[in-house]
């Protein structure tokens, strides 16, 4: 009898460790919201190149590797590229989702339609101009400031997905910035999804 209750707990034992090996694998990995300050898009100090940037990794990306797959998104003053199209090797693409909350967005519709970067036209995914994407320009004070509600979707080099809201494009993002203020560094936020799937 003995023996029988001492086989019993081993098994007992072994359905909790397994379920709770079973319950640690299905479980999703808590999504981080980064921060990237400063990041500096002038073309005037930087050749007039674009600034390289990795979600994935959050990590600027060198310029000898533009034409790589290691970069997801590109900036030059209020131009912002994807790894896609004619602007990259890559599998890029995005979209400007409106009038939404950046916290409360965690989901890409199903039928979202990504673009490519047609700079020909040009004509880029994140499109330029005052109103159009992600900024408003006020030609009073020459100030550019990211329209609330307006976020970037992207879809990355690898192919995963990313929210992303631009939050300055002044040094140290001041919260009302003025013309004494530096222009062309980019504060922003976002959200990287690794395993493919169109939830935050």
């Amino acid at each position: 009898m003995k023996k029988l209750n001492q086989v019993l707990s081993l098994a007992v034992l072994a359905v909790v460790v397994f379920s709770a090996c079973k319950k640690e694998e299905t479980e999703p990995v808590p999504l981080i919201t980064e921060t990237k300050t400063n990041l500096l898009a002038d073309p005037t100090t930087t050749g007039n190149h674009f600034a390289f940037f990795s979600l994935e990794r959050n990590e600027e990306v060198a310029l000898a590797d533009s034409a790589s797959n290691k970069w997801d998104i590109a900036f030059r003053s209020t131009t912002i590229l994807t790894n896609g199209g004619t602007s990259g090797t890559a599998s890029g693409g995005a979209f400007v989702q409106r009038a939404v909350i950046f916290d409360t967005y965690t989901e890409i519709p199903q039928d979202s339609s990504f673009k490519t970067d047609v700079n020909t036209t040009p004509a880029y995914a994140i499109p330029t101009g005052s109103g159009n994407g992600w900024y408003n320009y006020d030609f009073s004070t020459n100030i550019i400031s990211p329209i609330p509600g307006n976020i970037l979707i992207i879809r990355t080099a690898s192919g995963n997905y990313a929210k992303v809201e631009i939050l300055s494009y002044y040094k140290d993002a001041p919260v009302t910035p003025s013309a004494s203020d530096i222009a062309r560094y980019y504060t922003f936020r976002y959200i990287y999804q690794p395993d493919g799937t169109k939830i935050f």
